[in-house]
């Protein structure tokens, strides 16, 4: 008997060469326009970091150029969701905060979410609904920890490993 773990095998189940189309499907379906894609987007990264937030560093997290970034946060502040700040550790760099409406459009964004999800697993017994919910929690975590473990690597430093089942720090505004 090997050592490997289970979860270090590779497996033949052909659901698993469905995950991506699945997780691509998700996306474009909730929320239905492409502007509430981009902000609720813009408004979790900049919520979910664990530290201050640049335009530089939400391209970086969104996987897009800096100008599309840059895009997306000038219509964010112009919207009233975003602000930009000097950081409190160099305070020649300039950062993003969710201002107050920001953080109501991210709860909103939450809220309609969480009804088109009840809405599409209205068969689903409440088990099977909290347990993907609980489990595409812990992969949207570990997927950000494996992200960032590649960044770093990438750049010749380590990361910290994933934390199972740790959410997100949101910051205090």
């Amino acid at each position: 008997m090997s050592s490997t773990s289970s979860s270090e095998q590779p497996s033949d189940d052909p659901a698993l060469d469905q995950i991506g189309p699945a997780l691509s499907r998700l996306r474009r379906r909730t929320p239905a326009s492409g502007k509430d894609l981009s902000r609720n987007l813009v408004l979790n990264v900049i919520a979910d970091a664990p530290g201050e937030t640049t335009v530089g560093g939400l391209a970086t997290e969104m996987g897009v150029a800096q100008p599309v970034a840059s895009r997306t946060v000038a219509a964010c502040i112009a919207d009233g969701l975003l602000r930009r700040a000097a950081s409190q550790s160099d305070g020649r760099r300039t950062v993003l905060e969710l201002t107050e409406n920001g953080e109501a459009e991210r709860n909103r964004f939450a809220a309609e979410q969480r009804r088109a999800f009840l809405e599409i697993t209205v068969a689903w017994s409440p088990e099977e609904r909290a347990l993907f919910a609980r489990l595409l929690t812990r992969y949207g975590t570990d997927a950000t920890a494996w992200s960032r473990k590649q960044t770093t690597s990438r750049e010749g430093t380590s990361a910290p490993s994933p934390s199972h089942g740790q959410e997100p720090r949101h910051r205090a505004r």
